[in-house]
């Protein structure tokens, strides 16, 4: 009986409530720490206390290593710093980080799941000079065609944007680059259900996501893709040539014998690189790309844009745009029947 009585006042004493008497101080509580000390210095670890700032070079760095951060804010912040340090650098001085730093680190938010982190990434690469973007075109048209084909229509249809873009800026360079005719080529088909089968039979492929249901995306496409062919087919303006004159006797054609304007003249030779196939050769003659549009595309095309028209309206808008530039891409293309 002791030991119950004993038990019983011990569980009661948890829960009996304290009193209070006038003129004494309230007891501490059981869990207490003492914080009266005083200290005259604080060491803390692995924080520097410096009064230099980082330099901006030092900041590009490390806004470039935060843009694999799980945070989509924070890759989009990081990505607008560097806009803002590329497009308030005075012209004519190198970047605070090259673009062979910058172009490979931001390349891969084209997939990106967010649609700030894109658009704010494509800001980016359109503040760098034009002739940086033309010597990464090939990188650059590698993630746009994966884009391309996404299965999300925001980024298919962000794709096809960036395409434009690289087009209205590195024309040239896209359609002459290592794969980028014939990839991009067959890429277009895909998208857009068309393909030619053995024995020039028109047929509709599946497409990804919702392409084939959404015209707005359709329509888009047929758009970038008249842009495409009018960058690799169309003839170029004349440009202004170096004028062999009475002035410059006795040198004669100067205009032939000036260095080319294009870095590595002669990579389209593959003196040095690994063997291409056809769909990774460069074709930067038009003769040659007119050559495979014609066996590989022509006839796909014009039959899709014939499906196309006779819905009218938008869609069939765009097919009127896309024959206009595939007619004048091919008006003096010598077409050799085999009997």
């Amino acid at each position: 009986m002791g030991s119950s009585a004993k038990k019983k006042k011990e569980k009661k004493k948890d829960f009996q409530k304290a009193k209070l008497k006038v003129g004494k101080t309230k007891a501490k509580a059981a869990n207490h720490t003492d914080t009266s000390f005083k200290v005259k210095a604080i060491a803390l670890k692995q924080q520097s206390l410096s009064t230099h700032a980082p330099t901006v070079e030092a900041q590009c760095a490390h806004q470039l290593s935060l843009l694999n951060h799980k945070s989509d804010i924070q890759r989009r912040d990081s990505l607008a710093y560097l806009t803002t340090v590329i497009s308030t650098h005075p012209p004519g001085l190198p970047l605070p980080q090259p673009a062979s730093v910058i172009v490979p680190a931001v390349q891969r938010l084209l997939l990106d799941g967010s649609n700030s982190v894109r658009q704010q990434m494509l800001k980016l690469i359109q503040s760098l000079p034009k002739a940086d973007i033309a010597s990464h075109t090939d990188s650059l048209l590698l993630h746009t065609r994966a884009a391309m084909t996404h299965l999300s229509t925001d980024i298919r249809t962000f794709a096809l944007e960036v395409l434009e873009w690289l087009l209205s800026v590195a024309g040239d360079e896209v359609v002459s680059c290592a794969g980028g005719w014939v990839k991009t080529l067959k890429c277009f088909l895909s998208l857009l259900g068309w393909q030619a089968e053995v024995g020039s039979k028109w047929s509709a492929m599946r497409t990804y996501g919702r392409g084939a249901s959404d015209a707005k995306v359709q329509v888009k496409q047929m758009n970038t893709l008249a842009a495409f062919l009018g960058a690799g087919l169309i003839r170029p303006t004349a440009t202004t040539v170096i004028e062999a004159g009475t002035g410059t006797f006795p040198l004669w054609q100067t205009e032939h014998h000036v260095l080319s304007e294009r870095s590595n003249a002669f990579a389209h030779l593959n003196l040095f690189g690994s063997t291409r196939d056809e769909e990774a050769e460069m074709y930067e003659d038009r003769e040659d790309r007119q050559r495979v549009f014609h066996e590989l595309a022509e006839g796909a095309i014009a039959a899709g844009i014939e499906q196309s028209t006779k819905g009218g309206g938008e869609l069939g808008r765009a097919g009127a745009s896309l024959r206009k530039a595939m007619k004048e891409g091919m008006v003096d293309f010598h077409r050799v029947d085999v009997l």
